[in-house]
Order: structure tokens, then sequence, then C-alpha cells
């Protein structure tokens, strides 16, 4: 197959697996990995920059499909040596005296912020884990993303009762999709070759053969074996 496909994704998600499937099925038709920021990414597939992206839910779906991959775990980041550095998971309710950064592109919804508002919010979240760094405040991020800016001095764990976000893989809508679109939807919802919507394999060819030996039967078998002559009785010598 020829031509090219090129896959938006939003930082913390990490599109590696599913290219190298891709090399593997489609390997004359090359995969551009365009890394893009969370409010990039809807833009870049309805602009035809990408032809469909790997962003976070809920966002922006204007004119686009969604098809949810999986749900990541929510975490709150923290200084190593503050209050928390102990705690092996945390509630919202043990975060309502702290400060907790909302940096612009956040991609959790909430319904009520938690903890102390900040005066201000970074436009960033890799300006919010500066922030927290400083010793400032606190800040809530899919797990990801704490990944992805990891630091020596700051620690994570799980916040058990928090929103969550979930990573999706999304295309334009169209009455029928193009046929690209519809193996990569394939690979990363883990479909086999052999699915029907994945590149069917050619068939093996069939080795040739042998003609088998026909067997004689056995009736016929034991007719064409030599009778053997009956062995005659030695007379018995009287006494």
């Amino acid at each position: 197959m020829t031509g090219s496909f090129t896959l938006a994704y939003v930082p913390g998600v990490t599109p590696a697996k599913w290219a190298r499937v891709w090399q593997d099925r489609l390997p004359e038709t090359p995969l551009h990995l365009l890394q893009v920021t969370a409010a990039e990414a809807a833009g870049k597939v309805r602009s035809g920059e990408a032809d469909a992206a790997l962003l976070r839910l809920p966002g922006d779906r204007e004119d686009l499909h969604a098809i949810p991959l999986y749900t990541e775990t929510t975490v709150v980041v923290f200084p190593k040596d503050h209050e928390f550095a102990a705690a092996g998971e945390l509630s919202l309710e043990d975060l309502k005296d702290h400060v907790l950064w909302q940096p612009l592109d956040d991609p959790l919804a909430w319904d009520a912020r938690p903890g102390q508002a900040p005066v201000e919010r970074p436009e960033t979240t890799a300006d919010a884990i500066e922030l927290v760094a400083a010793g400032v405040g606190l800040l809530v991020v899919p797990q990801s993303l704490a990944r992805l800016h990891h630091r020596k001095d700051l620690k994570y764990v799980p916040l058990t009762d928090a929103p969550q976000s979930r990573v999706a893989f999304s295309f334009p809508i169209r009455d029928e999709n193009p046929e690209l679109v519809e193996h990569m939807i394939g690979v990363v919802r883990g479909r086999t070759v052999n699915s029907t919507r994945g590149p069917a394999p050619e068939p093996a060819a069939k080795k040739p053969q042998s003609p088998r030996k026909q067997q004689p039967r056995q009736g016929a078998a034991k007719a064409r074996q030599p009778k053997q002559a009956a062995k005659r009785a030695k007379p018995r010598r009287g006494r």
C-alpha cells in the first residue's frame, strides 16, 4: 500500500508500540509521528495536517470521532520533602488546605476545583511543575504527564477520588473512512492482522501433495501369499 499516514499525539502519550505494529504490517507506507500540544491536537486533524490524533478526553471533539483507548490514573505531584512524602495514596480531602495549580492545558474535567485556588493559572503543565518544584503549591495531573515531567526533587502518588482523563484515537467524521484510517483503528484497538478491518494476509501457497501409494487390500494380499505345504505327520513307531 502506497502513500503515508500522519499521526499527531499529545504530551505523555507514547505511540511507539503502535508505530512498530504499523511498520510490521504496512512497511511500504511511512508513518509520521507529530507531537502537538493538547490545544493543537484537534485542529491539526480538522485542517488535514494530521490524518488522526491520539488525544485526551474530555476535549475538543467538533467534527471528530473519538475512540477511547484507555483511562489514565490521576496523581498529585509534590516535593519529596513535603508532608505527603510517606503517603502511598491521597484523597481530595487531604488536599483541601493546599494550593492546587490548574494550568490552562489541564486535561481533567473538574466539577468543583479542590484545595485552595491559586492567584493565577500557569500556561502549561510544565510551568506548573516548576512552581511545585519551587515549593509553591501542588499539581494534580494524569500519571503519564507526571512521568513526562519527572524530576528527582518531586514525587507523585495516586489521587483516589479525582476525575480521570481518557486517551482516545480521534479522526474526522466522514461517510466513509479512508483505508489507512481503518488500518490505524485496527492497530490501536489491538486487532490482529486477520481482522476484518485489518489487512488480510495472502494465503500461503499449498505444498503439492505426493500421490499416496495404494496399499493392497488385506484380502488380496493374503491371496497372493504362496500356500505352505502341509507338513506330514511322522508315523509313530510301535513299541
